[in-house]
């Protein structure tokens, strides 16, 4: 039977999707949705991690698949902004993000071949908040700009104000995020790198 952790975290990766769908439709009211389901999802990466760590149910599929689904949670967001021209992401470093996680992604696969488990590092950890606190930082800029339109007298003013303000915070929290990804990947690299050499190396002759 699959634990409780693991289905919370299969529920995330669908809330990703529905995310990805709703931030892509050019209504106020679906990005709030999108602000809402991407608000929850994230902070079920800490309950599963929680729940799985306190009913001792941490299984191999989870130390697995949560990473990976933290990635598509991600991926799904920044890819989703590029499209929606108002915020400016720079899909070059939203490209150089997907690089890295499939980076990594492909080096816990090896790991799992060797009968191993790469457990999450400290930069890993602080590359997730970043790209974590980059999304949400968009999306205020992003209701920013649809209650530009919808609210009238002072509170139209403040928000054309908070939008002009952060309009280039979409684009320099994107690269940031881009920048602390790619450390974490080295970080990565250099921790398991006898690793990767024995993966693409063949084994030695028995004599």
């Amino acid at each position: 039977m699959m634990t409780l952790a693991n289905k919370i975290t299969l529920t995330r990766a669908a809330m990703s999707i529905l995310m990805f769908l709703f931030i892509l439709m050019p209504f106020a009211w679906a990005r709030i949705v999108a602000i809402v389901i991407f608000t929850v999802a994230a902070s079920t990466d800490w309950i599963d991690g929680k729940i799985a760590r306190e009913t001792h149910t941490v299984t191999p599929f989870g130390a697995i698949v949560d990473p990976f689904v933290d990635k598509i949670l991600v991926i799904a967001a920044f890819f989703a902004f590029v499209g929606i021209r108002e915020l400016d992401v720079p899909i070059w470093a939203v490209f150089f993000i997907l690089l890295r996680e499939l980076m990594v992604s492909n080096l816990r696969a090896i790991a799992a071949l060797e009968g191993k488990v790469m457990a999450a590092e400290r930069w890993g950890k602080f590359k997730t908040v970043v790209q974590m606190s980059a999304i949400g930082t968009i999306f205020f800029v992003l209701l920013m700009y649809h209650l530009s339109y919808l609210l009238g007298g002072i509170g139209q003013e403040i928000s054309v104000f908070l939008f002009v303000l952060l309009c280039k915070i979409p684009y320099v929290a994107t690269v940031i995020a881009a920048v602390i990804t790619w450390v974490s990947m080295i970080s990565y690299l250099r921790n398991n790198w006898d690793l990767l050499k024995k993966s693409w190396s063949l084994p030695a002759c028995n004599k």
